[in-house]
This record gives C-alpha cells, sequence and structure tokens, in this order.
C-alpha cells in the first residue's frame, strides 16, 4: 500500500483495527510518509519529513518510484495499492524500475485534478498539467481501478477507464456511535471540521458567515481545521468575536462532542471525494448544508437530510445557514434523517478487508 498519508507509530486506536484486519487477510507492507512517534511495526516503512518543509512534498514524490522499486524487490507483493492516480503512475514507474511484474491498483479517493489545483500554495497550479497527464497514465497502466463512491467512479469513468471496484474507505465511526445523538444546542451553531484548504471552500464559507450572522444575532460558526487559509479565520474571528471562533485541532471524541453542540454541519467544499465528516455528523443526528459537488450528493439528499447548494455561492450558502439555524424543527429533521442514511457506511474492519482481498485477487487472478 503506498500513499502519501502521515502515520505515526505505534498506531492510534482509530486505526489499528484496520490494519490488524488487513494483516488476517493479507501480508501487508505499508510505504508511506512518518508523522510523529518513536515506534516501529514491520508493516511500514515510513519516510521521514524533509526540511525546510516546502522540499517535503517535492522530495516525496521524486523518490517515490525509487523506493517503490526497493519495496518491490525486498518485499515481492502481488499488488500495490496506490491511494492517487499520480502515485499509481509513479508506482508503474517504480515497477519498470524494479523489473518485477507486480499489479499495481489506483486507489482512488476523489479527483485527481484537485491537488495541484486547491491544496496548499497557488503556485502548485503551475504543476497541474503534469499532474493531470500523470493522473491520467496512472489510471490507463493501471492493472485496477478501486474507486470509493459513484462520484470517483464518474471520474475515472472520464478518462476512458472502468473502474474494477467501487466501496467505501473504512472509517472508524466508534466514537460517533457510542451513544445515541444529543438533541440540538438552544442557541444555534454551525460547525465545520476540516483543512482550512481552497478545496474546503473555507474563503466562502468565511463570506457567507459574514452575511449570514447579522441575520442570526444569537448564532455560532466553529470551524475546527488548520491549513494554509488560517488568516482568513484570524480575520473572521476579530471582526465577529461575538459570533465565531476557531479551534485548530480535536482529537476525535471531542469531534463527536462538537458535533453535539452544533445545530449543523455545514460543508462548502469545491472538491469532495466523499466527505468522512458528513457521515460522521449523520452518525450524531445532524444534518449537513453542503456545496454540490463531489461525493457529497452521493452521501446527502437535498431537503432530506441536507440542504446542497451551488460551489462558491456565498450567498446561497449563506441563506441556506439562516434557513437551518432560524428553523429547529427542520434542523432536528435534517438529523434525523441523516441519522437512517448512515447505515450503509457502518463497515467493520473485517469487511473492508475481504473487499481489499477480493480486489487484489479480481486484478492477480
Amino acid at each position: 500500500m503506498v500513499s502519501r498519508s502521515r502515520y505515526a507509530l505505534p498506531l492510534s486506536p482509530s486505526l489499528e483495527p484496520k490494519f490488524d484486519a488487513l494483516a488476517a487477510e493479507l501480508d501487508v507492507r505499508v510505504l508511506a510518509s512518518a508523522s510523529s512517534g518513536s515506534g516501529s511495526d514491520r508493516r511500514f516503512a515510513l519516510v521521514r519529513p524533509v526540511r525546510p518543509r516546502a522540499l517535503d512534498g517535492p522530495a516525496f514524490y521524486a523518490l517515490l518510484p525509487f523506493r517503490v522499486a526497493r519495496e518491490l524487490r525486498a518485499f515481492r507483493p502481488d499488488a500495490v495499492l496506490a491511494q492517487g492516480a499520480q502515485e499509481a503512475a509513479l508506482c508503474v514507474l517504480g515497477r519498470r524500475l524494479a523489473r518485477v511484474r507486480t499489479r499495481v491498483i489506483a486507489d482512488i479517493h476523489g479527483d485527481p485534478a484537485a491537488p495541484a489545483r486547491l491544496y496548499g500554495s497557488p503556485r502548485r497550479r503551475l504543476l497541474a498539467p503534469v499532474a493531470d497527464a500523470l493522473a491520467r497514465h496512472g489510471l490507463r497502466r493501471s492493472d485496477g481501478v478501486r474507486t470509493i463512491s459513484a462520484y470517483t467512479s464518474g471520474v475515472v469513468r472520464g478518462v476512458g477507464v472502468e473502474p474494477t471496484a467501487e466501496f467505501a474507505a473504512f472509517m472508524d465511526l466508534e466514537p460517533f456511535l457510542e451513544s445515541a445523538p444529543a438533541q440540538p444546542p438552544e442557541r444555534p451553531v454551525a460547525l465545520f471540521v476540516g483543512v482550512l484548504e481552497r478545496y474546503k471552500a473555507v474563503d466562502v464559507l468565511a463570506r457567507a458567515w459574514r452575511i449570514a450572522a447579522p441575520r442570526v444575532p444569537d448564532a455560532t460558526l466553529h470551524v475546527v481545521g488548520r491549513g494554509e487559509l488560517r488568516e482568513i479565520l484570524q480575520a473572521l474571528v476579530r471582526d465577529l468575536p461575538a459570533q465565531a471562533r476557531w479551534t485548530e485541532s480535536l482529537p476525535t471524541p471531542e469531534v463527536a462532542r462538537a458535533l453535539d453542540e452544533a445545530t449543523v454541519l455545514v460543508l462548502p467544499s469545491r472538491s469532495e471525494g466523499l466527505g468522512r465528516v458528513v457521515v460522521e455528523a449523520f452518525c450524531r443526528g445532524r444534518g449537513v448544508v453542503g456545496s454540490r459537488v463531489g461525493g457529497i450528493p452521493d452521501i446527502v439528499e437535498d431537503g432530506v437530510s441536507g440542504l446542497l447548494v451551488a460551489p462558491d455561492d456565498a450567498h446561497a450558502l449563506a441563506d441556506a445557514l439562516v434557513r437551518v439555524l432560524t428553523d429547529r424543527g427542520l434542523a432536528e429533521r435534517l438529523g434525523a434523517e441523516g441519522r437512517r442514511a448512515v447505515e450503509p457506511w457502518l463497515a467493520t474492519p473485517e469487511e473492508y478487508a475481504r473487499q481489499i482481498r477480493d480486489l487484489v485477487e479480481k486484478v492477480v487472478t
């Protein structure tokens, strides 16, 4: 398994069941980035961060084919599951360098065009044509493609490739299911949880809240996250101290509590593969105000479990927030429907691991 994801060892309680279940089905090796921690796990080959930080990503991707080739020669896997279309292309190159016949499976969780355009520094957009070409190459040269939603399957079909399998990524939802959903708070609260990046449209959210706040003077926007657009949140909290607050990070149980203390989740993304936080909100009986993009409509039914608006439309987002925050009955109905809609997403680690094994067997046989 190859990805840019960052892992800390020993694994957190939320990740350990996933990899234990995978290890029961397959002999697994993970090539990814190191986050923190000093533990060891023979299943993981983690790449330490490069300093300065601006060089970390370029160094990881530049060296990835060579690291993949080394792992292929040493580990001799039947298949490589590469998370991302560009990563799949680099794994295909690594396979060529290693001169082995290992199958490569592209594991697609979102729009391959988004990272270069909507993540990190705006300078990354200069790399978009190269990233797009690499993504197409990765999808077309892979031996199989796994997608996580109807939306991501459509993205893959858009480049002329039929997904080998479609199933959701494993989500540890236990912290969100430990107790019955709480009643919405007396004072209305809109909650955003996610990275402060362009693809999450935090700038649109800030503009929308400046429009909505005067219309719901007793309401608060609570933002949880960190990222490149932190200055936008700093300005919002400075200008609306009574109606906006910002928490950079929360452990998972505290995210569940923040949802309990909120009236509605807001997710105004410009790009979204699936939207795990939507599933978490549904577990806590909270509806969603979100943008009609990516995998969000795959989960949220407009007018039933949430309200969907066009992306980048701050006025429409503000109107939807005001509508939910001023109508407690509507908020409760959306939350109740969301709680019912979450059932298909409640897969166990063992079910996920069996799906991964079935995918590998389908590609290698």
